[in-house]
């Protein structure tokens, strides 16, 4: 039986080692805290799930296919773990990334609509369209519960026969050393978030990213409410999910952080931006409280490409999340397993290349004055 070692008990990392497990792997999975442990990015509440990449169309089919991988992960376990409320990308540009998006789904058969600025109060309890050029729809688009399914996809890699290592991983050679331990395998894959660029030489870096949820009236809930994203105000959010508040926040790179021991308390002009954009869209929450907050981090690349590489035969990097990672980890896995597993190449992009910034694959980064 083939073997592996995957380091990081992340989205990422949980459902690759769930993929190989079913697939006739023997599997062991490290991590130093617990699978959904509130210092891994992939422990904020929520995450979003679309299908827009602008004119990418290797990631639109990505998250188009991971949407279904998300239904059969709930069905399998009994749970709503993907909440399809839909999803209004707010266009101020009438000829930029929204545009060029809907030409990307409609090429690719992923359904849409086109809806002029004011059709957004059929969607919201209160809506202003100032400063809008168009709403782009996605019907099929929504919201994951992230640190929920990241415990989910955990346990069910144990239930398939995973070993679960409690312990911090060091690189030792081509094996993996935790604690005095050291472990090996016919392969090793590194998928450790935000901690890959203290073992490696990657073009990673690690930001705090402050998450805000508000205290809103009970109308504001998915699925009734629909997720949005305003690109070029680097905003988004959704509806309340599970008591925790509306979400809305930004998108904006924050300060550099470091995951371990990074003070993680919202920064107050966090709060004042977020606040902000939420009254000039949805007036009435004016005023509205934090009920929820927390810290997460983004591990960055400078373009948003993912890291999926071999630093040296048999061994695998695979991070760089950069914050648009979480929505396609079923339908990731099962790439990255067909790669570790030697029946295809990783797609370039992926590669420990020079790498020119962008930030195209997310939100432009601007944020409204």
């Amino acid at each position: 039986m083939k073997s592996v070692i995957v380091v990081g008990a992340g989205i990422w990392g949980s459902s690759l080692a769930l993929r190989l497990a079913e697939t006739g792997w023997q599997v062991t999975l490290v991590e130093q805290h617990k699978p959904g442990h509130v210092r891994q990015a992939s422990a904020g509440e929520t995450r979003l799930l679309r299908s827009s990449h602008g004119t990418d169309d290797w990631y639109a089919k990505l998250a188009w296919k991971a949407r279904e991988g998300w239904q059969r992960l709930g069905q399998r376990v009994g749970e709503d773990l993907y909440l399809e409320a839909g999803l209004l990308w707010f266009a101020q540009d009438p000829e930029g990334w929204e545009k060029a998006s809907a030409g990307t789904l409609d090429k690719l058969g992923i359904p849409y609509e086109i809806l002029d600025p004011e059709e957004g109060a059929r969607f919201f309890p209160d809506y202003r369209p100032d400063g809008l050029a168009f709403l782009l729809r996605e019907p099929h688009a929504g919201v994951i519960r992230a640190r929920r399914a990241t415990q989910v996809t955990a346990r069910l890699a144990t239930n398939a026969g995973v070993t679960l290592v409690h312990g911090r991983a060091q690189p030792y050679g081509k094996a993996v050393k935790v604690g005095e331990d050291v472990l090996t395998a016919d392969k090793v894959v590194w998928a450790g978030g935000a901690w890959m660029g203290e073992q490696f030489d990657l073009p990673l870096t690690v930001t705090k990213q402050d998450t805000l949820h508000w205290a809103v009236p009970s109308e504001w809930t998915v699925p009734g409410t629909p997720a949005w994203i305003d690109y070029d105000a680097s905003a988004y959010g959704h509806g309340d999910v599970d008591g925790v508040g509306m979400k809305t926040t930004s998108d904006e790179e924050g300060a550099p952080f470091e995951p371990e021991h990074g003070r993680r308390t919202v920064d107050e002009a966090s709060v004042k931006q977020a606040s902000s954009y939420l009254e000039r869209r949805f007036p009435a929450l004016a005023g509205s409280k934090v009920l929820f907050s927390q810290v997460c981090q983004y591990a960055l690349t400078p373009d948003a490409e993912w890291i999926i590489h071999e630093v040296e035969p048999g061994v695998w990097v695979f991070g760089g999340d950069s914050g648009h990672g979480f929505k396609h980890a079923p339908a990731l896995a099962e790439y990255v397993a067909s790669v570790v597993d030697g029946d295809q190449a990783p797609e370039q992009r992926f590669g420990l290349h020079e790498r020119t910034p962008s930030r195209g694959l997310r939100t432009s980064g601007r944020v409204a004055g």
